[in-house]
């Protein structure tokens, strides 16, 4: 009985909790970026440069065996992963920085207390 009380007591845990919320979103964020490489992006910009190169599907680039596209699209991703997670950690450490800032209010007592000894020093 006491082993499965410990494991109750480590999976209601809030790091267990947030890691399992953090790994549900982040395959649901992965599936939006990939759409979003996949089916904007792509298609936008990248169209030129394979029209260019007499390809019409990134995943069929290749030069002789070696099959690059598939590598190429998924580095492509990989760049727009890290750039949206960079400017969402980018505007949440600048949210804590404005709330850091907010000087908090000095309690009645402690201002009593400063105007007191102001006084005593005059």
């Amino acid at each position: 009985m006491g082993m499965l009380k410990e494991f109750k007591d480590f999976a209601i845990k809030g790091n267990v909790i947030e890691l399992a919320v953090a790994v549900i979103i982040g395959g649901a964020f992965g599936s939006i970026v990939s759409s979003l490489v996949d089916d904007v992006i792509t298609p936008l910009l990248l169209t030129p440069a394979l029209e260019a190169a007499g390809v019409v599907d990134i995943d069929k680039l290749a030069m002789g065996s070696v099959k690059y596209g598939k590598f190429l699209a998924a580095v492509i991703k990989f760049i727009f992963v890290a750039f949206v997670l960079f400017l969402m950690v980018k505007g949440i450490n600048n949210m804590k920085k404005k709330q850091e800032e907010a000087p908090a209010a000095t309690p009645e007592d402690i201002t009593l207390l400063r105007e007191i000894r102001d006084a005593l020093k005059k």
